[in-house]
C-alpha cells in the first residue's frame, strides 16, 4: 500500500515541473533544509547548497522570462526537454526504494502529468500572447506563481485534498488540451496566412 503523503508529493512535483519547475525544486529543497518536510532519500540532492542556488538562479530567470509575452512561448519550447524528463525522474525518485514495478509506474504517470500540465500552459499562454497587450500575460503568470504556493502547501499539510485536486485537474486536462491543441493551429494557420502574403510581395 503506497504511503499517500508520497503520493501526493510524487503528484505535486511532477505537476509542477510542468509549469514552473525550478521554482518547485527550490521550493523542496529550502522547505528539506528548514526541516518543513522530509524529502526521500533520493531527493535529499535538492537541499544540498549547490543545488539550491542553481535551482534559484534558474528560478528567478524562469519568474523574469515567464512575464515577457512571446519570449514566455520561446522559453516554454525549449523547457519541453527538461522539464518532461525531471518531472518524471522526481515521481521515481519519491518511490526510488519501492519495487520497480512501483518505480516504473510512478516514472511514467511522472512524466504524464509533467507532459500534460507543460502543454496545457504553453497552449494556454501561445493563445493568451496573440493578443498585443501584456496584462493577460502577467495576469497568467502570476497566477501560475501563486497556484504552484498552494499546491506545494496542501500536498505537504493536506496530502489528501492535494491527491482529490490532482485527479480533478487530470480530468480537466484531458478536457482542454484538446482544446488548447486546435487553438494553437488554428493560430499558426492565421499567422501563415498572413505571412504568406507579404512573402510573395517580396518575390
Amino acid at each position: 500500500m503506497l504511503a499517500l503523503p508520497s503520493v501526493a508529493l510524487a503528484g505535486a512535483l511532477s505537476w509542477a515541473s510542468g509549469f514552473r519547475l525550478y521554482a518547485a525544486l527550490f521550493v523542496a529543497g529550502m522547505l528539506a533544509r528548514f526541516h518543513v518536510v522530509a524529502l526521500p532519500p533520493k531527493l535529499e540532492i535538492l537541499v544540498h547548497t549547490p543545488v539550491l542556488v542553481t535551482t534559484g538562479i534558474l528560478l528567478v530567470v524562469e519568474f523574469l522570462i515567464d512575464k515577457i509575452p512571446a519570449l514566455d512561448s520561446v522559453w516554454d519550447s525549449l523547457q519541453t526537454f527538461v522539464r518532461i524528463p525531471v518531472g518524471a525522474l522526481l515521481a521515481w525518485g519519491v518511490f526510488a526504494n519501492a519495487t520497480p514495478e512501483t518505480q516504473a509506474v510512478a516514472a511514467i504517470l511522472g512524466g504524464a502529468l509533467a507532459a500534460g500540465t507543460h502543454v496545457a500552459k504553453a497552449g494556454t499562454r501561445a493563445m493568451v500572447n496573440a493578443s498585443p497587450e501584456p496584462l493577460s500575460n502577467w495576469t497568467l503568470s502570476y497566477s501560475e506563481d501563486g497556484v504552484l504556493l498552494i499546491g506545494m502547501w496542501l500536498a505537504i499539510r493536506h496530502p489528501a485534498l492535494f491527491v482529490v485536486l490532482l485527479a480533478l485537474f487530470v480530468l480537466l486536462l484531458a478536457w482542454l488540451v484538446p482544446k488548447l491543441w486546435r487553438g494553437v493551429r488554428a493560430l499558426q494557420r492565421g499567422f501563415s496566412r498572413l505571412i504568406a502574403p507579404g512573402a510573395r510581395d517580396g518575390e
